[in-house]
This record gives structure tokens, C-alpha cells and sequence, in this order.
């Protein structure tokens, strides 16, 4: 009885900061009156659910706001397990915000189709849920549980168009490789745990030691885990899900996966190198410099080759992941705090300019009810105003100033060229070379909006919905308003400050 009560210490409830939890707390309340209504309300009232979702995102959105004016920047719950700072709020206000503007792009078109409504926005806020905790995840379990979070309804939105083989099978191959590196992932967490004897990744930070006894097994375990992460940032070779997913899925949800799902497993890869493997930087920083590499070469030179042009975004979007891990391949040594910065304004304006990009095939589809890149031949001559948008969205992406995009390859290069290592400024030549490249396949779809004739001789006006509207006016205003004042979104960038990272 004596050996029982000093092994069994008592219980006690943790503190729960509800503020810090209400962007959570929001969601979760969201997405229950979500299905409720949908239960509950006829097929005629079913636009309410869009309504809701919406409404559900932007109400997340306003204590995330009140978190960052408030004077506490930082709110640790659960033993440092899940905290809420500077760099989770930004990101979590770029997930809320992504998937508002995801909400503008399904509702018209899931409103359309032959589609489980109720159950596809119930999915859609599961999936945020999700990645907004993985924001703040700082925990093995607790980022394991978020990454599956967001991971098992994305699943099945690939697979939404029940009755198109080319939907059912890009579920199938996303779930396969998905649960595949899952697996990878969670054998190599397992092993971290093995080592350090706790899943808080500061603890972790603090036990390895690659000269130790362990060195081995420490090394092999953080190989592990970086590999489960670059299959959810589609980096190749783990990126054959990708162009096939893309293509299968509705447009909506290759416009989610391609921006705030690969956004999300951007967080959780930097969140982890940089305070769960601070000293295995000599593991993980020459294996992200050649994923980098690889990912923006191979991605640029299958681009160049797709006549769909959902694929070629499937292989434009590995492209740019490319050139997000490039500041990640020197995040270990004097550049750390710049490619952190890096990674965060890279995000931002990649999903402002991808989710516009998405927007306008969205529209124009409706039309053409075409994937290839020929349907838009003269767009600009029957709809100048899309064909407009289109080519700034292209261009920001390419990295033309004055738009959005040049100020991500901007702060991308400027960490490389920070860190001023040989292997810096060979990882920022393949990426300098690699911009010129990608120019080639944006360009050539430009080339069908400007100069090419109409296809099919219909230059019938094209009806855009409202919500799309609205969509393109807030991409298209965020795309030019950070490259034009690029001091916006690097302020969002410096505000990111992840706690724990940088040996803190």
C-alpha cells in the first residue's frame, strides 16, 4: 500500500486557458451545428451549410486577433504540450483564412454537383480543426493526432465525386501513400521517444546527441520522420500521389491540398527540425537540401510536359514546395531565424496566389468544361477580365515583381545567401536556374490566354458566381498588395517567432 501511493502521485486537473483554446473551441462548435443542421434542415435549405462553415472560420478568426493584441504572447497548456504563440497564431490565421476563401471557391460548385453537402463541409472544418492544433502542437502525440486530424477527412474529399473513377482513384492512392508514411513517421517518433523518454519536443531537443550512444538510433529516427513529413508536402520522390490526386479530385479540394494541407505539413516539419532536432541538424539539413533540390527540378521538368493544366499545377505545386524547403536546408545554422521567416512569407503569398489561380479555373471550367491548357486559347478576348487575373496569378508565381510572389523567392534566397555557406549558394543557383525554368510552362499558358485563337470558335460571356467573385477580388487583392507593399507580409513573417526554436 506504501509502494502503491509513492508510485501513484496524485491527480490534479490541468489549467486550461479557454482564450487560447477558442479558435478551437469555435471550429469545433462550428462544425456540430454543421451537421445538426444538416440533419435537421430540408434539401432546399441545404445552402445554409455553406453559410455556416463560413460564418464558422471567420468567428475563429476574431480570437485569434484578440490573442495577438493581448500582452501574455505566449500561453503554454498541458505540461508545454500544446502552446499558443506568436508563430501558431500567424499560421493559424493563414489556415482560418485559406479555408474561408476555400469556402467561396465549393460553394457554387458543390452546390451543382451531385454531392453529399452536409457531410463535405462537416469535412472541410474537421480537416481545419485539425490544422489550426497542429499549430500549436508541441508534442509527439499531440502533432501525430493533428496530422491524422487533418489528414483522414482529406482522404475523403479526394474521393468525393462517388461516381468518377478517376475521383475514387485518387482517394485510393492518397490514402495508401498516406497511411503508408503515417506509419514511417510514427515508427520514427517512436524511436525519439525510445531515446529521449518523453514526446515533449523540447525534451527531445535536448537529448539528442549524435556523438552519444545513441547516435545511431537518434539519426535514423529523425530520417524517419522528416520522410513522413515530405510525402505531406508532396517532395519528391514522395510526391506520386500528387498529380494523379489533383487531377481526380473536385477542383475545390485540390485547391485545399495543394495549399493549406501542404501548408500545414510545412508547419509541423518546421516546428519539429527546429526545436525537436536542433543539434541533428547534420542529419536533417543536407537531406532537406537535396529534397529541395530534387523537388523543384523534378517538379519544373514534368510540368513542362502536361498538356492538363490541373496536373501541371500538381507538378507546379511540388515545384514550390521546392522552393519552400530551400530556407528549411539552412534553418540549423546562422540563417535560422530568416528561413523561419522565409518559410512563413512563402506561405502566405502561396496561398493567396495558388487559391486565386484555382479560382479562375473554377470559372472559366464552367464553360469550357475542359482540364486542358488549350481550352483557354483567347480567354482574353471573351472574358479580359479572368484572362487579367490569371496572368497576375501566373506571374506571381513565377516571380514577377511588383506581385506577391517575388517577395516569397525574395526571402527564400535572402536566408541562403544569409547562411553563406558553399552549399547555400550551389541549393540557390538550382533555384535561381530553376525560376527561369518554371517561367517556361506559366508562360506558355499565358501565351493560350493572349495570343491563341478560341478553340471552339464560342466566345459566349462567362457567368461567375458570386462567391467566386469574391474570392478572386480577395486573392487578387492580397496578390498585389504584398508585392507592391511587401512590408506587410514580412511583418507577418517577423511576428512568427517559434518558441523553443534556435536552442531557446
Amino acid at each position: 500500500m506504501t509502494l502503491l501511493a509513492t508510485v501513484a502521485a496524485p491527480w490534479t486537473a490541468p489549467t486550461i486557458d479557454y482564450h487560447a483554446l477558442a479558435p478551437e473551441i469555435v471550429l469545433a462548435v462550428g462544425l456540430t451545428v454543421v451537421l445538426l443542421v444538416d440533419l435537421f434542415t430540408t434539401e432546399r435549405n441545404k445552402w445554409l451549410l455553406s453559410v455556416l462553415t463560413g460564418f464558422s472560420l471567420l468567428g475563429a478568426v476574431v480570437p485569434v486577433l484578440t490573442l495577438a493584441v493581448h500582452d501574455n504572447s505566449v500561453r503554454s497548456m498541458f505540461d508545454g504540450r500544446y502552446v499558443v504563440d506568436e508563430f501558431s497564431l500567424v499560421v493559424k490565421a493563414l489556415f482560418l483564412l485559406a479555408g474561408y476563401v476555400i469556402v467561396l471557391l465549393s460553394s457554387s460548385h458543390i452546390e451543382e454537383g451531385d454531392y453529399w453537402r452536409g457531410e463535405y463541409w462537416f469535412l472541410l472544418l474537421s480537416s481545419l480543426l485539425g490544422m489550426v492544433m497542429m499549430a500549436s502542437a508541441r508534442d509527439l502525440v499531440s502533432v501525430f493526432v493533428a496530422l491524422e486530424f487533418l489528414s483522414i477527412p482529406a482522404y475523403m474529399l479526394a474521393a468525393w465525386r462517388k461516381r468518377d473513377l478517376k475521383s475514387n482513384e485518387a482517394g485510393v492512392k492518397y490514402f495508401l501513400l498516406g497511411v503508408f508514411a503515417s506509419a514511417v513517421m510514427l515508427y520514427g517518433m517512436s524511436l525519439l521517444y525510445g531515446v529521449a523518454n518523453s514526446t515533449l519536443l523540447v525534451d527531445i531537443g535536448k537529448s539528442i546527441d549524435l556523438d552519444g550512444t545513441f547516435g545511431a538510433v537518434q539519426a535514423l529516427a529523425i530520417v524517419f520522420v522528416v520522410v513522413g513529413f515530405a510525402f505531406k508536402v508532396s517532395a519528391v520522390p514522395f510526391h506520386t500521389w500528387a498529380p494523379d490526386t489533383y487531377e481526380g479530385a473536385p477542383t475545390p479540394v485540390t485547391a485545399f491540398l495543394s495549399v493549406a494541407s501542404k501548408a500545414a505539413g510545412f508547419v509541423a516539419l518546421v516546428v519539429l527540425v527546429l526545436t525537436a532536432f536542433p543539434e541533428g541538424r547534420d542529419v536533417w539539413q543536407p537531406f532537406i537540401w537535396g529534397l529541395s533540390a530534387l523537388t523543384m527540378t523534378v517538379g519544373n521538368i514534368f510540368a513542362l510536359r502536361q498538356t492538363n493544366f490541373v496536373r501541371m499545377i500538381a507538378y507546379s505545386s511540388v515545384s514550390q514546395g521546392g522552393f519552400i524547403l530551400m530556407p528549411l536546408a539552412v534553418a540549423g545554422g546562422a540563417a535560422g531565424e530568416a528561413a523561419l521567416r522565409a518559410v512563413v512569407v512563402y506561405l502566405i503569398v502561396y496561398a493567396a496566389t495558388n487559391l486565386g489561380m484555382f479560382a479562375v479555373i473554377l470559372a472559366v471550367s464552367r464553360k469550357t468544361r475542359s482540364g486542358e491548357i488549350s481550352s483557354l486559347g483567347g480567354l482574353f478576348s471573351y472574358a479580359p477580365a479572368l484572362g487579367v487575373l490569371l496572368t497576375i496569378f501566373l506571374a506571381s508565381l513565377a516571380g514577377i515583381p511588383p506581385l506577391g510572389g517575388w517577395i516569397g523567392k525574395f526571402a527564400a534566397f535572402q536566408a541562403l545567401l544569409t547562411d553563406a555557406s558553399p552549399w547555400a549558394y550551389v541549393l540557390a543557383i538550382i533555384g535561381a536556374v530553376n525560376s527561369v525554368i518554371a517561367f517556361g510552362y506559366y508562360g506558355n499558358i499565358m501565351r493560350e490566354v493572349w495570343m491563341r485563337p478560341v478553340p471552339d470558335g464560342d466566345t459566349t460571356r462567362i457567368v461567375t458566381p458570386s462567391s467566386l467573385q469574391i474570392a478572386l477580388g480577395i486573392t487578387a487583392v492580397a496578390t498585389l498588395v504584398f508585392g507592391i507593399l511587401p512590408g506587410i507580409v514580412l511583418r507577418f513573417g517577423e511576428m512568427a517567432e517559434l518558441l523553443g526554436a534556435f536552442g531557446g
